[in-house]
Formats: C-alpha cells, sequence, structure tokens
C-alpha cells in the first residue's frame, strides 16, 4: 500500500469513516478535506448491486449536469455537409470529416470528447483500436452518435457527463470543483443520483444502492447518506 502524506493523514482524521453523512455535509466536509494546492476535481461514486455481464445491467449513458463541471471540453465533430455549419454555430472547437480522420491516425488527440453523424461511424470504426482504449469511441448510448450535432455540441459545452458501470459495479462521476459552491455541488450530485434512481433495471434484486462516496482529486473518501439525496 502507498504511504500516506502527512496532509492527507490529516484530512482523514476529519473523516468519521463508519459514518454515513448528510449529503451537503458531506460536501461540505470534501472542501474541507481537500490537499490539493490547486482547484480540485470532485467525484462522486455509486456503488450499485448491478452485474454489468447482464445487458440490461451494464448501464452507460450521459447527464447534463445543472451546474456543469468546471471544465471546459474540447469537442470534434466528424460529419459531413450542412451538419459541419450547424457543428460550427453551435460552439464545436474541431468540425470536419476525412481530415481528422488522418490526424486521429497521425496521434493527434486536441480533443476531449467525439460527435459523430451515423454515416460517419464506418469511418470511425476503422480507429477502434485508437481511440477504444481512450474512450474516445463516439456511442449512441451517451449523444454522441446524432443527426441532432449542435445540440449535443451545446450540452457538451454545459456540463454534460458520461457515466459507465464498471466491472465491480461502480459509476464515478465527475461532478465540479472544490471552488463550487456547496448548493451547486449538491445540485448535480442528486441529478446524477436521481438519473440513475430512474434507469435501475427491473432485474435487479435486493438494495439497488449499496454505497454513495465524495472525494476530491487527492482526498479521502466520504460516505454519502443516500436518504439525504431523496
Amino acid at each position: 500500500m502507498a504511504k500516506r502524506s502527512r496532509k492527507y493523514l490529516e484530512a482523514a482524521k476529519l473523516v468519521d469513516r463508519t459514518k454515513r453523512y448528510p449529503l451537503e455535509e458531506a460536501v461540505e466536509l470534501a472542501k474541507q478535506t481537500n490537499i490539493a494546492n490547486f482547484d480540485a476535481t470532485v467525484e462522486v461514486v455509486f456503488r450499485l448491486n448491478l452485474d454489468p455481464r447482464r445487458a440490461e445491467q451494464n448501464l452507460r449513458g450521459a447527464i447534463v449536469l445543472p451546474h456543469g463541471t468546471g471544465k471546459t471540453r474540447k469537442v470534434l465533430v466528424i460529419t459531413k455537409g450542412g451538419k459541419q455549419k450547424e457543428a460550427e454555430e453551435a460552439g464545436a472547437d474541431y468540425v470536419g470529416d476525412s481530415e481528422y480522420l488522418e490526424k486521429i491516425k497521425g496521434g493527434w488527440f486536441d480533443f476531449d470528447v467525439i460527435v459523430a453523424t451515423p454515416d460517419m461511424m464506418p469511418e470511425l470504426g476503422k480507429l477502434g483500436r485508437i481511440l477504444g482504449p481512450k474512450g474516445l469511441m463516439p456511442n449512441a448510448k451517451t449523444g454522441t452518435v446524432t443527426m441532432e450535432v449542435g445540440k449535443a455540441v451545446q450540452e457538451i459545452k454545459a456540463g454534460k457527463v458520461e457515466y459507465r458501470v464498471d466491472k465491480t459495479g461502480n459509476i464515478p462521476v465527475i461532478v465540479g470543483k472544490t471552488s463550487f459552491e456547496t448548493e451547486k455541488l449538491a445540485d448535480n450530485i442528486r441529478t446524477v443520483y436521481q438519473t440513475l434512481m430512474r434507469i435501475k433495471p427491473s432485474t435487479v434484486k435486493g438494495a439497488y444502492v449499496k454505497n454513495i462516496s465524495i472525494a476530491t482529486s487527492m482526498s479521502p473518501g466520504i460516505k454519502i447518506a443516500p436518504d439525504s439525496l431523496a
């Protein structure tokens, strides 16, 4: 196990590992225990009673957070014709087709997310070995394969985040920065929680939510009481 820094150990003393904190209290404590000397990212992890090997329980999608994430994401739109103008007007950072596919083949990755129209997916599919491992392949479930490229770009710029269950049933979601007001972080977390509750698979047996925790980039995890999110 990696040796923890003195700052981390001091911060950890403020957290009762046996307690599930009300949402706003957990957010305040996460901000208080941030030991980074920069505006750290705040992440919430939902541990759910899911078996990702079952198709209907392999949850994946995207959510527009009411207060964004505090990070502006660079968007590349792969499309042709009139859709290019729509993407540009919506604020896409890069718009084009084959020329950008060639740039990616050459090792260019100056973007955070790709939006593509369905007609471009056969070409993008050829780059699966490059884009897949980086989590950059567009997907209809997350709204990044769509004919509504303008809307997709606007939502991403406004703070749309993707979520996906991992093999252990965890769904981690970035919900903002430590500089955010407590109420805004709490709003973002509630939005994610409500979305995950709404898409609960009917095949889940027993308790759906096992654990919820919040942490900043370099600080200890803090458990959140699920009933404070309802």
